[in-house]
């Protein structure tokens, strides 16, 4: 069998990381077993649904890498085929109309929670051997009711939280199409998913309550329903369930302040699966480990001082030029071009930073004039260094341009004066670069080029 999987995304809303968990796990267990994931769009909230979300979730999930092998598939452009399932269902007595209106439906539901009973449908237009039914209401287009099964439950092996049963009896006639013959969510997504021939399913576990309803239409339809997998909720850092409303970002807004796609992908799947004590892997080893079986059974809380000390750690492994690459993107929205040095101001840099964002902070001092803060002249700058800066300058001005010769030259100035290198190199590096804290100052002068740091020293 080829495992099939799926992301069923509601464009209702911009996609968040809790959502876009919700993709990873299918993607990585697709990818992990040779399978294949599909990417479909639950579009049928025609209200609240939006081209931009659909953008957003694309666009997201190709900067994550989660890419997809078929799709993205829509429902609202499935709607014939629906109508079609839905004209099988009724020729074989699966369904059946029901007129009971909203009015007759809410008093039947008070009346219900009054007597202290679970608020359901009542059967009142189900059709059974010796049953009268009502007289039809005239000018009453009727919804279209699943006729679930009586008696006994339905079970499934949920691969995250065990077995799950329940009572056939806890479940009322469903509604899977409305009075204008649109068909509802629970009937569409079985369609889709026989018609997809998905294999798999994990989801969020808000689904649960869904789950006997479609794997009942499942069986009606003749079909054995996919291996379910329901994941607890992602939280976010006040412990609520992670959204729109509670400050949740976009996908993509992390990719533009500077995270990077494989440290999300790692920080994520550790929301809710782990292999071991294992906090930093690739995405290849991911890959490599991933299962069912070690999915969580309780609720993740996002971090996100945890996701950038993550993304530093990748930082730190990634190689310079690709880095490079991506820093070069956060300078090109700052109006800055970069040239070869970028690569070598990575490496000197990246360990002290957890995003390209601050990566970028700190490449900026190399194209752009810097302001140093006249506080920190004030304090570093005084009257007994200005000499030993001078003359430092005096030796740039024709030693070699190489870190070697510039070492070389830093060491020169301090055995003349008898000074300490922090006494030299903090006023320097103020000059130079705005701030006393840098790396080996002999590599960023380096960087910074002859000329940009002999004008900055004799700003002074």
């Amino acid at each position: 069998m080829t495992v099939r999987t799926r992301f069923a995304p509601s464009p209702t809303g911009f996609i968040h990381l809790g959502n876009i968990r919700s993709a990873l796990y299918p993607w990585a267990f697709a990818r992990s077993t040779g399978g294949e994931f599909i990417l479909r769009i639950e579009d049928t909230d025609v209200e609240r649904s939006s081209q931009a979300a659909v953008d957003v979730i694309i666009e997201g999930m190709a900067w994550l890498g989660l890419d997809h092998d078929e799709g993205p598939f829509y429902q609202m452009q499935r709607m014939d085929r629906y109508k079609e399932v839905l004209g099988q269902m009724k020729a074989a007595g699966l369904v059946y109309p029901c007129y009971m209106s909203v009015g007759e439906l809410d008093a039947l539901r008070e009346r219900q929670m009054a007597n202290k009973e679970k608020p359901r449908y009542d059967g009142t237009w189900r059709p059974e051997p010796g049953k009268t039914l009502p007289p039809v209401p005239e000018g009453v287009q009727p919804v279209l009711r699943f006729k679930n099964p009586m008696g006994g439950v339905v079970a499934w092996e949920d691969k995250v939280k065990g077995r799950i049963e329940i009572s056939n009896d806890e479940l009322d006639d469903l509604v899977i199409a409305r009075p204008d013959g649109t068909p509802t969510y629970n009937f569409c997504v079985v369609v889709d998913d026989i018609d997809m021939r998905i294999t798999h399913v994990i989801r969020g576990d808000d689904h649960v309550n869904n789950t006997p309803r479609q794997i009942n239409i499942f069986r009606a339809l003749g079909e054995e329903p996919p291996v379910y997998a329901h994941l607890p909720t992602v939280l976010n850092e006040q412990g609520e369930k992670m959204s729109k409303r509670s400050g949740a970002k976009p996908v993509t807004q992390f990719r533009d302040e500077g995270f990077l796609a494989d440290a999300v992908v790692n920080y994520l799947a550790r929301l809710g699966w782990s292999h071991g004590d294992d906090e930093i892997f690739s995405r290849e080893q991911f890959l490599q480990w991933f299962n069912l079986d070690h999915l969580g059974r309780s609720a993740a809380q996002f971090d996100e001082a945890k996701l950038r000390w993550v993304n530093a750690q990748h930082m730190k492994a990634m190689a310079d030029g690709p880095l490079a690459q991506l820093v070069a993107q956060q300078l090109q929205k700052r109006g800055i071009a970069a040239d070869d040095r970028l690569p070598g101001i990575c490496a000197l840099f990246k360990d002290r930073c957890d995003t390209t964002v601050a990566l970028a902070d700190w490449a900026v001092k190399f194209y752009t004039p810097v302001q140093p803060d006249p506080n920190e002249v004030a304090k570093h700058v005084v009257e007994g260094v200005r000499p030993a800066v001078g003359m430092l300058a005096a030796m740039l001005e024709s030693c070699p341009w190489n870190r070697p010769a510039i070492g070389e030259a830093i060491k020169e100035v301090l055995r003349a004066t008898g000074m300490k290198m922090p006494q030299l190199a903090m006023p320097v590096r103020v000059l130079v670069m705005g701030t006393a804290q840098t790396p080996s100052l002999d590599a960023v002068l380096e960087l910074c080029g002859r000329e940009e740091v002999l004008s900055r020293l004799k700003a002074v």
